[in-house]
């Protein structure tokens, strides 16, 4: 009884561990933090100074400003520069807003171009996603209906990028189709939201292949071999602490 009760535990931990990575694996993962976004909420702790700090926002917002350059064109900037010259906070603000609408188009743009390479693809939807987080407590704020459903229609982006699975294991197939469905609702929620007229602001960039150097690693990925150590290493535990029990019982 005791040898029964202490395989059913042992049991119970392997499915609860591979339940756990199940999971985790079909998760936004690590967003490796976006840039655009997180400067964003430090120039609004910047501007909610008393009074506003105008320099230090524009200190913050030129550590992003060649990078936004290079992939939504000079006018973005060239607008928001003025603003901060003009210490107009409301109207800093709503376009540094439509700054982040556009970055998180982009984004969904690339997963779009490069619809096969899904360890980039989930990666760069985990961006657009951190990137609507900053976004999010307006929307709720003024509008809780569509902060929900900019919400659903991110995770049923997420599933339509499928999981290539490990070997093949777990795979889920893609669907392009139901992506640009959940991509075209949330951008025109988003326009709606933030009155944006047009996303065609700058040049987006093709390509969805970035650097991820410096950057943290993805943990949560069944396809990658290295993810699965964890569970190879708790599994061979737990079969010696089987053989061990079973040896010890029998002498």
């Amino acid at each position: 009884m005791k040898k029964f009760s202490v395989l059913f535990f042992i049991t119970f931990l392997i499915i609860n561990a591979l339940s756990i990575h199940g999971v985790e694996a079909y998760s936004y993962g690590d967003p490796n933090e976006e840039k655009v976004a997180e400067v964003y909420k430090e120039m609004l702790v910047k501007l909610d100074e008393n009074p506003p700090n105008f320099t230090a926002a524009k200190k913050v917002y030129e550590s992003v400003q060649e990078e936004i350059d290079m992939h939504m064109g000079p006018e973005p900037s060239k607008l928001i520069l003025k603003n901060l010259a003009d210490e107009d906070k409301q109207a800093l603000t709503d376009n540094m807003e439509k700054l982040l609408v556009l970055n998180i188009a982009r984004r969904l743009d690339s997963i779009e171009n490069n619809f096969s390479e899904y360890e980039t693809t989930k990666r760069l939807l985990a961006k657009g996603f951190a990137t609507y987080e900053a976004l999010s407590p307006k929307v709720e704020a003024e509008h809780p209906e569509n902060d929900k459903k900019i919400r659903a229609d991110f995770d049923e982006a997420l599933q339509a990028l499928g999981n290539p699975g490990l070997f093949g294991v777990g795979k889920k197939e893609a669907s392009l189709d139901s992506f640009k469905q959940n991509k075209d609702e949330i951008l025109d929620t988003l326009k709606s939201e933030f009155k944006i007229k047009s996303l065609e602001v700058g040049h987006f960039s093709e390509s969805a292949t970035e650097s991820n150097a410096g950057g943290k690693k993805d943990w949560t990925d069944v396809s990658n071999i290295r993810n699965w150590i964890p569970l190879i290493l708790i599994a061979a535990v737990i079969i010696a602490v089987v053989i061990f029990v079973v040896r010890r019982r029998r002498k």
